[in-house]
């Protein structure tokens, strides 16, 4: 599909003879180290909720937290994800400690469970 772009790009290029601009792709994950995003100094890992392993639930969770200038979360929003992955995942991210800033920030954090 990216080929497909890139090459429709080019023919445009070629017709109209100046440049067209193609936006690329971003995932969660190039989302997460743009510049200005803090750095997390101490990371938890959350628990697998028993209930989800034992019915097969996957997935991520995306949650929101808001850090402190001090660097701790003082709180949290859940995007998106399994309720049964949420509260695991909701625990783990109230324990992160992120590098201190200047002012409150807002963090997307996603966690995949499988």
């Amino acid at each position: 599909m990216k080929r497909k772009l890139i090459l429709a790009a080019l023919s445009l290029t070629l017709l109209l003879g100046r440049p067209v601009v193609v936006p690329s792709k971003t995932s969660a994950q190039d989302a997460s180290t743009d510049a200005g995003k803090r750095k997390v100094r101490t990371r938890v890992v959350p628990e697998y909720p028993p209930l989800a392993k034992q019915m097969n639930v996957t997935g991520k969770v995306k949650i929101e937290a808001t850090v402190a200038a001090d660097g701790r979360v003082v709180g949290t929003k859940v995007v998106g994800g399994s309720p049964l992955l949420v509260n695991a995942a909701l625990d783990a991210v109230k324990k992160w400690h992120f590098e201190p800033g200047s002012k409150d920030t807002t963090e997307i954090v996603e966690f995949t469970f499988n």
